[in-house]
C-alpha cells in the first residue's frame, strides 16, 4: 500500500488507538465516564482498522483466513501468550507475503477486541456498582454534613 494514500494515513492513526487507551487509564482516577469513552475509541478505531485489512485483502483477491484456520489458531495461540508486544512478531510478521500480513494482523486486531471487550464489560460493572464522580461526590458531601451535625448535637458524657 502507498505509504502516502489516504488509507494508509487512516490505518496507521486506528493502529495507535491504543494510545486512548492510556490516556483513559489515566483519566480513570477522576472520570470513569472518560475512561469508558476512550476505550471504547480505541475499540472502534480497531474495528475500523480491522475493516481496512479486510478491505486490502478483498480488493486484492487475497483469501482472508477464516477462524478455523490453521493459521490464524497459530496466531491466536501465539496471541495468548503473556508479555507479547509487536516485537514478538516482527520477524513471524515482516518476511511474509503482503496475504499472509494482513491475515495476521486480523488475527491480533480480533484478540485486541476481545480483550477490549473484556475490559469494557469490567468498567461498566465497575460503573453499575460504585457510580461515577457525579454519583459519588454528592454522596460524600451527604456522609460529611451528617457526620458533622451528628457531632454537634452529640451530648457529651459523664465520667
Amino acid at each position: 500500500m502507498d505509504k502516502k494514500s489516504r488509507t494508509h494515513d487512516q490505518m496507521v492513526q486506528a493502529a495507535r488507538s491504543d494510545k486512548n487507551i492510556n490516556e483513559g487509564s489515566q483519566v480513570s482516577g477522576t472520570s470513569q465516564e472518560g475512561e469508558q469513552k476512550l476505550t471504547g475509541v480505541a475499540r472502534g478505531s480497531l474495528e475500523e482498522l480491522l475493516g481496512d485489512y479486510r478491505d486490502y485483502l478483498r480488493q486484492r483477491g487475497l483469501r482472508k483466513w477464516e477462524a478455523n484456520d490453521r493459521k490464524a489458531l497459530i496466531v491466536i495461540k501465539l496471541g495468548e501468550r503473556n508479555g507479547e508486544s509487536y516485537e514478538s512478531y516482527r520477524s513471524f510478521i515482516e518476511n511474509r507475503p503482503a496475504e499472509v500480513m494482513a491475515n495476521i494482523l486480523i488475527c491480533l486486531i480480533h484478540l485486541a477486541n476481545y480483550l477490549l471487550d473484556q475490559l469494557l464489560r469490567q468498567l461498566e460493572q465497575k460503573f453499575l456498582q460504585a457510580g461515577g464522580l457525579h454519583e459519588r461526590m454528592p454522596r460524600a458531601r451527604l456522609a460529611a454534613r451528617a457526620s458533622e451535625n451528628q457531632a454537634k448535637h452529640k451530648k457529651p458524657q459523664s465520667p
